[in-house]
């Protein structure tokens, strides 16, 4: 049973708003059900994870105190404050603070349960835009899509982007179909993009043009919502300038010569070349014959790129994360391509999509781990006799060491020297955590205090990742 939208004079009409039925909860559930697959391996959490269970254990007023002034929560991490995506770590505070929560894994859960409700959210306002059967199919392809399923796994804010972008695309339905019902949410979620994730925003860009493309001076309002939603982004930059933090991870992105939007809709892909041209595609197809949602898509997709695009001229911005929220778009295209072909094609194709996207996510199951910290300290706490110096030799391993000593060999602690503080000389027997690059131990002062000191390096343990490499070296003389 449907309901016809009313619509603004000169306007054509809405089409029928289809009425919640539970299938589109579908592609949160296989979301779910493919996270916890991901998860099962149970591999320990790596930097940028790490950071997130440090900050958020943290008392709200250290947080808040750190976030405004720049300045790290330890004293290893003292160049490393958590203002970037501040809202997020307030998030992860008030989860850890629920009893029973706090761990490594339901840190993890938290970004899974955010990227599942924003999958709702994307289905609800893709059916309501085009029908139930293309909504339900974009839900679907955006659940199993390679770089969304990486993402919505690990403990960042990513998740917390994908929730805020469904919640504004809802909300831009919603107003389309019964203005001005959905200015709200729309408002508020538009307002939780950025904060969630800077380029976000770009998204509540995308779907201001959308709003333009679609009703003209009628728009006027959702114009002037969105500028009132962007100002606590603005004002976070602002903040992250003057407190000396706005370019500090500057230095970690690459310059791609313009390249980016090839190599962000790679990742979405998995590098499968099939799904590739498959979904860009269907995508074209659905931005050309797309029903109802194809202005929207093609805003959704086509504004983030085109604004990193521009800012990349001013500085590096890629990193295929950080299109994470603008890419859903391309989910969504690709499912209103599929809906858009000849009745009898469209059920293979669609079969054929999802398939191609739970192939070329089928390798995140056996995914190596991206760090061993918890390997370390189980290994630490194996082989370490009680008054002998654990040393993490850098800010990397620091970070690590402190965490799982914390948490799985706290008989450790009396032990662990961190950064600033240097190996000490008087010792007979001293452990070392470092990082490699390249095959190579990186340099720090603790070789030339130990060698001073008379010891030597006695047996070494690599723990190799994929995203940082961990030694444990023993020294002694």
């Amino acid at each position: 049973m449907t309901t016809t939208a009313p619509h603004p004079v000169g306007v054509p009409p809405a089409v029928p708003v289809a009425r919640w039925t539970p299938v589109e909860l579908l592609p949160p559930v296989v979301l779910v059900l493919l996270a916890a697959v991901l998860l099962a391996p149970g591999h320990g959490l790596w930097f940028d994870e790490l950071f997130t269970a440090e900050v958020g254990r943290r008392p709200l007023g250290e947080i808040l105190r750190a976030i405004v002034s720049g300045e790290g929560t330890t004293s290893y991490l003292a160049d490393v404050p958590p203002s970037y995506n501040a809202p997020w770590y307030v998030v992860v505070h008030a989860w850890m603070a629920l009893p029973g929560l706090g761990g490594d894994t339901s840190l993890r859960v938290l970004s899974v349960l955010a990227t599942a409700g924003g999958l709702a959210l994307v289905t609800r306002a893709v059916t309501r835009l085009a029908g139930r059967p293309t909504g339900v199919l974009a839900g679907l392809v955006v659940a199993t899509a390679p770089l969304l399923l990486a993402q919505a796994v690990e403990a960042r804010s990513y998740g917390l982007a994908v929730l805020a972008t469904g919640g504004a695309l809802l909300g831009l339905v919603r107003w389309l179909q019964e203005p001005p019902r959905g200015l709200l949410l729309f408002g508020l979620a538009g307002a939780g993009t950025g904060l969630a994730h800077w380029y976000a925003v770009t998204v509540l860009a995308a779907f201001v043009v959308a709003a333009l493309l679609l009703r003209g001076r009628a728009a006027v309002r959702v114009v002037a919502i969105s500028a009132a939603a962007v100002l606590p982004t603005l004002g976070l930059v602002a903040l992250n300038l003057l407190n000396g933090t706005g370019a500090r991870n500057a230095e970690h992105l690459r310059d791609t010569g313009g390249t980016f939007p090839d190599l962000a809709v790679e990742a979405w892909a998995g590098g499968r070349t099939p799904l590739l041209y498959l979904t860009v595609g269907l995508a074209v197809v659905g931005a050309l014959r797309g029903t109802g949602v194809r202005v929207v898509g093609t805003c959704w997709l086509l504004v983030p790129l085109l604004l990193l695009l521009a800012g990349e001229l001013v500085r590096p911005v890629y990193h295929p994360r950080y299109l994470l929220a603008g890419l859903v778009g391309l989910g969504v295209l690709a499912a209103a391509g599929a809906a858009a072909l000849p009745r009898g094609a469209r059920a293979p194709v669609a079969a054929a999509l999802v398939g191609l996207s739970l192939l070329a996510a089928s390798p995140l199951a056996v995914r190596e781990p991206r760090e061993r910290s918890d390997e370390v300290v189980a290994t630490l706490a194996r082989l370490q006799r009680p008054g002998e110096p654990v040393v993490a030799a850098d800010q990397r391993s620091a970070l690590g060491l402190d965490h799982y000593v914390r948490t799985l060999a706290p008989r450790l602690r009396p032990d662990v020297v961190l950064p600033p503080d240097d190996a000490p000389a008087d010792a007979d027997r001293v452990w070392l955590v470092r990082r490699e690059i390249d095959g190579e131990p990186v340099p720090t002062d603790d070789d030339g205090i130990l060698t001073a000191a008379g010891l030597s390096l006695a047996e070494e343990r690599a723990f190799p990742a994929t995203r940082t490499d961990l030694v444990l070296q023993l020294w002694s003389r």
